[in-house]
């Protein structure tokens, strides 16, 4: 029997780059990193409950942000064959300088050969 542990194991440490790349694209509003991590069928709800198509997601990532000290924590990555979800934790300064916090789960998918974000959900409390 074939064992699985090192194929998972590479997978995993690609998702822990990917999440970082992610999270670090938020905080620099980097549209052209965002570009390569997402599918063209990506699908988002924001924290506000709306629902974005990739396109209206990148326009919103283009904003600069209005928080400072972006930071991830408590990050679970998940690996399904050819499709995974990480589970992280945000914390950050919001702009009148109280501390705020936040919850994600990202759904990726392998498409020929690459991990590619399909849908993502954000929630702040």
């Amino acid at each position: 029997m074939k064992s699985e542990t090192p194929a998972k194991a590479t997978d995993i440490e690609t998702l822990r780059k990917l999440n970082q790349d992610y999270i670090s694209s938020v905080s620099a509003s980097d549209v052209r990193r965002f570009e390569e991590l997402l599918a063209d069928d990506f699908l988002n709800t924001n924290a506000d409950g709306s629902f974005v198509n990739r396109a209206q997601f990148l326009a919103q990532i283009a904003k600069p942000m209005t928080v400072s000290n972006f930071q991830c924590e408590d990050v679970l990555i998940r690996v399904m064959g050819d499709f995974a979800i990480i589970h992280g934790r945000t914390t950050y300064r919001k702009a009148d300088g109280q501390s705020g916090a936040g919850r994600y789960t990202d759904m990726w998918a392998l498409r020929d050969g690459r991990w590619l974000c399909v849908a993502a959900h954000v929630m702040r409390g």
